[in-house]
């Protein structure tokens, strides 16, 4: 089998002027709202919606997403941690060891999404007074395509990185040092056999395990996601049915999220101790909620327009 491995390498950095820097995750994290916004734009137009509205909602998605995901990450991954830290939780430092700024490092997209079904319920309640899955409907089309660009921003970072793997079209993370785990795992032997054949790269900065493009893999799904949603609301009349494209997204984005994380490595140690990840548990109860909305908003029956 011929391989196409590829030594990844890329700085995270995109430049860096008078010691401000510019990174290619918050380009992208940029880019995932501008983006998103048009795509909301076109959707609202077409319906004749407010621009207040418009504007109003993406400030409330843009709130709920920094909050769900800070603190999903923290309670559904690090609890240990920020339980005996909890200022650290709402602030961008670190104080274990002296104090460190280290920015909102960690993360969780199943937090990000509870915090942004939190925050439209709000919305639906203060701004558009229409039900909930109204709006969540329209809200997911540009979330998915927001979805992509974030985890491509994850693949710049050389974070989030997939599990050790033999196929052809694997990553050597170089930023990702594997030494302590390649030699506490394989004899001399086989790490001899591994470089000669790939699957182990040698830098100056250590060893490096070929492995899974995790990230590329979900950012397709997202995209793939994406396409889906778009399709059906162009083109169909499930916007009609009130919480059908809400339970499709949830489907589709957390069904990928649950196949996907068999390709990941485990982001916190317990976890390797578990029968299925912590992302493949949070998954679980999205799908069925989805599969659920799907099938109620099924049986309604869509109103002809004169």
């Amino acid at each position: 089998m011929i391989s196409l491995y590829i030594d990844w390498n890329v700085s995270p950095e995109i430049f860096n002027l008078g010691g401000i820097s510019v990174r290619y995750y918050g380009l992208l994290f940029a880019l995932a709202f501008i983006f998103g916004y048009k795509v909301e734009e076109k959707m609202f137009q077409s319906e004749g919606l407010s621009q207040k509205w418009l504007d109003k909602l993406w400030i409330y998605v843009a709130i709920a997403t920094v909050i769900g995901a800070r603190l999903g990450h923290c309670f559904f991954y690090d609890w240990d941690y920020y339980s005996s830290h909890p200022l650290e939780i709402i602030l961008p430092v670190r104080f274990e060891g002296g104090f460190h700024f280290t920015g909102y490092q960690g993360l969780a997209s199943h937090g990000a999404a509870i915090g942004i079904i939190v925050g439209l319920w709000y919305y639906s309640k203060k701004v558009s007074k229409k039900s909930i899955f109204w709006i969540l409907d329209r809200a997911v089309v540009p979330i998915a395509l927001a979805g992509f660009f974030i985890r491509m921003g994850n693949f710049m970072n050389s974070e989030i990185i997939g599990a050790p793997t033999a196929v052809p079209w694997g990553f050597h993370f170089l930023r990702v040092d594997d030494s302590e785990w390649i030699k506490a795992v394989f004899s001399t032997e086989q790490i001899t056999q591994y470089l000669k054949d790939g699957i182990i790269a040698k830098t100056r900065t250590g060893l490096h395990f070929l492995r899974h493009p995790a990230q590329l893999y979900e950012a397709i799904c997202y995209l793939i996601s994406f396409a889906v949603l778009m399709h059906l609301y162009w083109k169909t009349k499930v916007k009609e049915r009130e919480g059908y494209l809400f339970g499709m997204f949830l489907v589709l984005i957390f069904t990928a999220r649950f196949i996907i994380e068999f390709f990941k490595e485990v982001q916190e140690p317990w976890e390797a101790e578990m029968a299925l990840k912590m992302g493949q548990w949070l998954s679980i109860p999205f799908v069925l909620f989805g599969a659920f909305m799907i099938w109620y908003s099924s049986r309604k029956k869509v109103k002809a327009k004169n």
